[in-house]
């Protein structure tokens, strides 16, 4: 039996574009949402600030057109990546710290878990200008969501193989 059809078909598959993927806008609106920050590790905080960015930026453009004072954006705070925004930390922390500090200027708010801060034994004055503590994440995330906020946990994984090794 040759493989010939079977060769065919699938080049058909691919070629036409009935079977290919679509692009939807999907209609998005009044985008609210409250991030859960929770690393092991404080440079996570890096990657889990692009997935800030990569829903801002997707708001911002066609068709949606929201302006980021218009999103309404809350993060809270609660594992070792809070000693990211501890002012003694700042030299060590300084790119993430800015980033922050820049989207805190386009309206979203940083809120640091009071318990976990506790746990740390910091205070108050010893935060970024920048950040809200809050009595605890677990209430401030049930908080958000009984408002009817999305709840996004990112989950920052080591990178293992590259693109390339695994195209």
């Amino acid at each position: 039996m040759s493989r010939l059809p079977v060769l065919l078909f699938c080049a058909l598959l691919f070629l036409n574009p009935a079977y290919s993927g679509e692009v939807v806008k999907p209609p998005y609106e009044e985008p609210k949402v409250v991030f859960d920050f929770y690393f092991d590790h404080p440079e996570k905080i890096n990657s889990a600030l692009y997935w800030v960015r990569s829903y801002m930026n997707t708001l911002s453009e066609a068709p949606y057109n929201y302006s980021p004072e218009f999103m309404d954006i809350k993060i809270v705070i609660h594992g070792t990546e809070l000693v990211t925004v501890v002012k003694k930390n700042y030299e060590k922390y300084k790119d993430a710290v800015e980033r922050m500090r820049y989207y805190h200027q386009l309206g979203v708010e940083f809120k640091v878990c009071g318990l976990a801060a506790k746990d740390y034994d910091y205070s108050t004055d010893e935060f970024q200008d920048f950040i809200q503590l809050v009595p605890s994440a677990m209430t401030e995330l049930v908080h958000w969501q009984q408002q009817g906020y999305g709840l996004i946990t990112p989950n920052i994984m080591e990178k293992q193989l590259s693109i390339d090794e695994i195209r």
